[in-house]
């Protein structure tokens, strides 16, 4: 098998995706059929059915394929557990997330990232946000730390609305007693 074809072929539906889906679709085949355990292949494939056609089942397919071909493929991680939290698959997602922390040479950072949207889809804020605290310190620079800051914040804000409920209570209480003592 000619490499070259094989690279021009996935390094076309590079180019065209997600802007030309029909020619990143046709690189793809192109590719695969070159190469059926293209790791790249595989994990464009994978984003496509996932991002554009929202079929997870597919997705998972692909990535999980495009990690048997290449494990220290660090691309794959961050989608494939995006995908399984996009499905409800929460302990897949939690097993992924473990074992790409052990990946060397791994975005520390993102993978914490993706540690607390697992937390948040499960509800549990407080984890979500230490999960968060986490990824940042694994930052490597300022718009990601931002990202996170805003993510952060944003949690914040759905924890709040229960206790600006208390204390509207209280205050409507303290409001009726002083309109009493009037």
């Amino acid at each position: 098998m000619d490499t070259n074809l094989l690279n021009n072929y996935v390094l076309k539906a590079i180019d065209a995706y997600p802007y030309d889906l029909e020619e990143t679709v046709e690189n793809l085949n192109y590719a695969l059929s070159y190469e059926s355990n293209n790791a790249y292949a595989l994990y464009l494939m994978g984003r496509l059915q996932a991002e554009q056609l929202g079929d997870y089942e597919k997705a998972k397919q692909f990535y999980a394929e495009a990690l048997a071909s290449k494990m220290e493929f660090h691309k794959v991680y961050e989608k494939y557990i995006l995908v399984l939290i996009w499905n409800d698959d929460y302990e897949a997602a939690q097993n992924l997330i473990d074992f790409a922390l052990t990946v060397k040479g791994i975005d520390k950072g993102v993978i914490w990232q993706c540690q607390g949207l697992l937390f948040e889809n499960q509800q549990d804020y407080k984890k979500a946000i230490k999960a968060l605290k986490t990824a940042k310190a694994f930052g490597y620079n300022n718009g990601f730390i931002s990202h996170i800051d805003n993510e952060i914040s944003r949690i914040k804000d759905k924890i709040k609305p229960k206790k600006k409920k208390a204390s509207k209570k209280k205050k409507s209480k303290k409001d009726k007693k002083k309109k009493n003592k009037k």
